[in-house]
């Protein structure tokens, strides 16, 4: 069971389709046995995602509500999600001055890595980042995780 941590941009691709939808989909699959791990911000931000879609037409209402009632149940069942605690904020704010991440950004890699300490005490291997975001990929590559771009499994 590998352990993957999901940001807003690449979790969005397991109710929409988009470019590296069908990866998500399976790295996502309960079958599969993975831990796939979530800030609980990535609620807002997934929702948010859907709902903008919807307005620019890129899919129906019948789509996005189907789309957001599957997340929902999905947030509440099958993801392992992370509270943003101070420590997360500090580590977040420390993030944006090095590297210029914008601000949920900064805490969707402050959660992984938070949570990445915690795996590598307990003897599990790293969590995997997966964003499809390219400057948050290479902040968390030069932070030491491990990285997946869904973009590029096509």
């Amino acid at each position: 069971m590998a352990g993957y941590y999901f940001d807003s941009s690449a979790l969005v691709k397991r109710y929409a389709y988009e470019s590296g939808t069908d990866w998500v989909l399976q790295v996502t699959d309960s079958a599969s046995g993975n831990e796939i791990v979530i800030a609980r911000i990535t609620g807002a931000e997934v929702l948010a995602a859907i709902v903008r879609k919807q307005r620019a037409g890129e899919v129906d209402s019948v789509q996005a509500q189907r789309a957001v009632a599957d997340f929902e149940v999905d947030f509440e069942t099958e993801y392992n999600v992370i509270e943003v605690t101070p420590a997360v904020v500090k580590r977040a704010m420390d993030l944006i001055k090095h590297y210029g991440l914008r601000g949920y950004d900064s805490i969707q890699l402050a959660c992984a890595m938070e949570v990445n300490e915690v795996r590598l005490l307990v003897g599990l291997p790293s969590l995997i980042f997966v964003s499809a975001d390219r400057s948050l990929n290479e902040a968390a590559r030069i932070e030491g995780l491990p990285v997946e771009d869904p973009n590029v499994h096509r």
